[in-house]
């Protein structure tokens, strides 16, 4: 390599990364988001110019989007999880068993979470200590937890109508704030709260030096098995508390709980900005994501388009967000 060449290697290394180029995934996004709401506004402006359309969203994207948001650390560092809908019905089925044979609230909330907790840990476990990839064992983890539910539960649901139930209830997803449901403002609190962990801490530079560069991490010192395995836990942990958010909503628990949500989580993830080969990724954008996901949902049968192509369009904007990563990834890397 030439002088003149290596210093314009050292210079670009030095340069910080330009403002398009650390945002430009997100504001990509926004601008998806901002488009597509036109469009509909538009195409069916009778329903995209009501409010009661907004306030659907707030009750039903947040049942996701609970389990995308903390999908993204995961998808950061280069994995990912396909059991979470799973853990849902597993840690709400310890709530409920909990609950009916103690009669403590707040002791079934936190079996709930707990369970789901070391789920996600177990999950990260067997990924990092036997190397299998992700993809892979968490479909078997995925199997394993909704056949322990249906087991245990012995297929049957219960209800969750009892007086003593309302005030969990209402926590959760009662309606506050000009009857926006709490589910939003808990989607909200989610996404604030790794948002921090992910900016503001060491774990989460971890998290990305995990998926930018694995042999890089190990030599700066970083436990890239903790860091996944960490990963994974919170996983499982916002999996139970998404699965009592959801059960309260209907004040019903089934145990088919959850099945349904795991395109629209991963779909969420991809579409806000988190690169699938790892190390780049914005819980905000998971976040914008989610409700561009739930704005397809209602958008195209209030536009008067036939349902079907509901999966056409999820197809196409996954496709085109994947291509927009890989070009801009590319582009960074120069």
């Amino acid at each position: 390599m030439s002088e003149k060449t290596e210093s314009k290697a050292k210079n670009n290394a030095a340069r910080p990364p330009s403002f398009w180029r650390r945002f430009g995934m997100q504001f990509g996004i926004w601008g998806v988001g901002i488009a597509m709401w036109l469009v509909f506004v538009v195409t069916a402006s009778e329903a995209f110019t009501s409010k009661d359309i907004y306030l659907a969203f707030a009750s039903s994207t947040p049942l996701f989007a609970l389990m995308a948001i903390p999908l993204t650390l995961i998808v950061i560092t280069g994995e990912i999880d396909l059991s979470f809908p799973s853990v849902m019905a597993l840690a709400t089925a310890t709530f409920a068993k909990i609950y009916s044979g103690t009669g403590n609230i707040w002791l079934g909330f936190l079996g709930a979470l707990i369970v789901g907790t070391l789920a996600g840990y177990f999950n990260g476990w067997l990924v990092t200590y036997f190397a299998i990839p992700s993809l892979v064992i968490t479909i078997g983890t995925g199997f394993l937890f909704r056949g322990i539910e249906l087991a245990w539960m012995n297929g049957t649901g219960v209800g969750l109508t009892d007086k003593e139930l309302s005030g969990v209830a209402n926590l959760l997803v009662g309606r506050s704030f000009f009857g926006i449901a709490n589910q939003f403002w808990w989607a909200v609190v989610a996404t604030i709260i790794l948002w921090f962990v992910l900016n503001r801490t060491q774990f989460g530079a971890h998290v990305f030096l995990t998926g930018d560069n694995k042999t890089s991490a190990q030599l700066m010192g970083v436990n890239v098995s903790r860091v996944k395995r960490r990963t994974f836990a919170i996983m499982g942990f916002f999996a139970a508390f998404a699965g009592l958010v959801a059960s309260f909503e209907v004040s019903y628990f089934w145990p088919t709980l959850g099945e349904g949500l795991l395109m629209n989580s991963i779909a969420s993830v991809f579409l806000g900005g988190t690169s699938v080969f790892g190390g780049i990724g914005t819980v905000t954008g998971t976040f914008v994501g989610s409700f561009i996901i739930g704005a397809i949902n209602a958008g195209i049968v209030a536009s008067g388009i036939n349902a079907f192509y509901t999966q056409v369009f999820f197809g196409l904007v996954i496709i085109l967000s994947v291509i927009m990563q890989a070009v801009i990834s590319k582009r960074i890397k120069r």
